[in-house]
């Protein structure tokens, strides 16, 4: 009778940095990093949260797999080296040679689009105006031929103005727009001071009582309680960050304009509408393009970060479609090939999360994956692993994926050793760690397959 041999780890996973007890070595500063309420998303979905009652022990805890520690004979790291320096304005020597290979690549007439994205990938130092222009160009909304900039602004520009007329008017805006023209029809009226609208020529779709399908009342009022969602979520975005939260114009004003692309966006896919958490994963893309030193870019943020939201949500918006929810293209078909990648690199781990400890991937990997991962970082952390997701030629889904997969292996140690609870409560409020050795593992996944 043939014994089944058990899969062993990789030999690149049985190496110190996952088994080491020295002192953990941490890169960031010594306040926590701040988190945006993880009850604002996805109020409509069902899923299983604990409620962790010591989490400042569970996330700081001794762990081995949240360590830095060089890996032997590693190969140079294709990420972002984070400064370990107490002055956040001490650009190490990596991010300045890095810089100027991104400006030079960004001043060049026909940009290299593989050689950007190479660069990129590598994280984007965090000097003014590069992220913006370089997260134009990978989306897609900036073509790699930079005589074409100006003419395709100003077109995508005013088309969003365009469907700000059309979209955001109210009702009352469109019936009085059909007076004035009916009154321009009928100078001699508005001579006699009778320039008012006949009752009789009102056109039946435009009454506010009117229920027809083409009425814009009814339409109105159909849209007012997802306006409401959007205006409640807008206003709980980042509340840690004066940009977005507080009384200030500017916080309003930028709020304003979150809510602004967002309405758009629904009544633009009535298929998809709006869902709770689109306004996190709009959120970086407005903060990037709206802090752009080039006045220019700055002014024309919000117009800007309409069309690199749609083109960044084409590639996700299945997930945020329900009836799509157990689907080929569906959140979780996602999940799914998360879990598969897992058990191909660490089948132990797998096996001990999904079979002995039965901890659901649904349970935690929903908010990972549909919110690219802004709830589980800081905001600034957030920048530098969207910096690697954008700069994927095929989209960011698959390194999303191995991202996800890294977090796990990342925690490994603790997993093993945690029941369903433990387990649930670490990966539901994910510990500090060093995003720059999270994404080399993620990229280690991407080049050890298993047979």
């Amino acid at each position: 009778m043939m014994v089944k041999k058990k899969k062993r780890v990789p030999d690149w996973l049985n190496n110190p940095i996952w088994s080491s007890s020295s002192p953990s070595i941490t890169t960031r500063s010594s306040s926590p990093p701040p988190h945006s309420p993880k009850s604002s998303s996805y109020d409509d979905r069902t899923v299983v949260t604990v409620t962790n009652t010591n989490k400042s022990s569970s996330v700081t805890s001794s762990d081995s797999s949240d360590r830095f520690v060089p890996v032997p004979q590693p190969p140079t790291p294709k990420v972002r080296v984070s400064s370990v320096s107490s002055d956040e304005n001490d650009v190490g020597s990596e991010d300045v040679t890095r810089q100027a290979l991104l400006l030079q690549e960004l001043s060049r007439r026909i940009i290299n689009i593989g050689e950007l994205r190479q660069l990129a990938a590598l994280g984007i130092p965090d000097a003014p105006g590069i992220r913006s222009t370089v997260w134009k160009v990978l989306l897609g909304y900036l073509p790699i031929d930079k005589a074409l900039w100006a003419s395709e602004l100003t077109k995508r520009r005013s088309q969003y103005k365009r469907f700000k007329e059309d979209i955001l008017m109210n009702p009352s805006d469109v019936t009085r727009k059909l007076e004035d023209s009916a009154s321009s029809k009928n100078g001699d009226l508005i001579g006699e001071g009778k320039g008012l609208l006949p009752r009789s020529t009102i056109p039946h779709g435009e009454h506010p009582l009117s229920l027809g399908k083409t009425s814009v009342w009814n339409q109105f009022f159909q849209d007012s309680e997802i306006i409401e969602q959007i205006d409640r979520d807008v206003k709980r975005t980042h509340p840690d960050m004066q940009f977005f939260s507080g009384d200030s114009a500017y916080a309003k004003a930028n709020q304003g304009s979150l809510k602004n692309i967002l309405i758009i966006f629904a009544k633009l896919n009535p298929g998809i509408r709006y869902v709770q958490g689109m306004n996190e994963i709009l959120a970086p893309l407005f903060y990037v393009f709206k802090n752009d030193p080039n006045d220019d870019y700055a002014v024309n943020a919000e117009a800007d970060t309409f069309f690199c939201f749609v083109e960044l949500l084409s590639g996700f918006r299945d997930y945020f479609c329900q009836q799509l929810d157990n689907s080929i293209v569906g959140i979780r078909l996602a999940i799914s090939r998360m879990s598969q990648l897992l058990k191909q690199h660490d089948e132990e781990l797998w096996r001990h999360l999904e079979v002995t400890t039965k901890v659901n991937p649904q349970f935690y990997a929903f908010r990972w994956i549909t919110l690219l991962l802004t709830q589980e970082f800081n905001f600034t952390d957030s920048l530098h692993i969207w910096d690697t997701l954008l700069s994927n030629p095929e989209g960011p889904q698959e390194t999303l994926l191995r991202v996800c997969c890294a977090m796990l292996i990342l925690v490994r140690r603790r997993l093993l050793a945690g029941d369903f609870t433990a387990n649930l409560k670490l990966l539901q409020s994910y510990p500090s760690t060093n995003i720059s050795h999270l994404l080399y593992v993620a990229n280690k996944l991407n080049s050890h397959t298993t047979p």
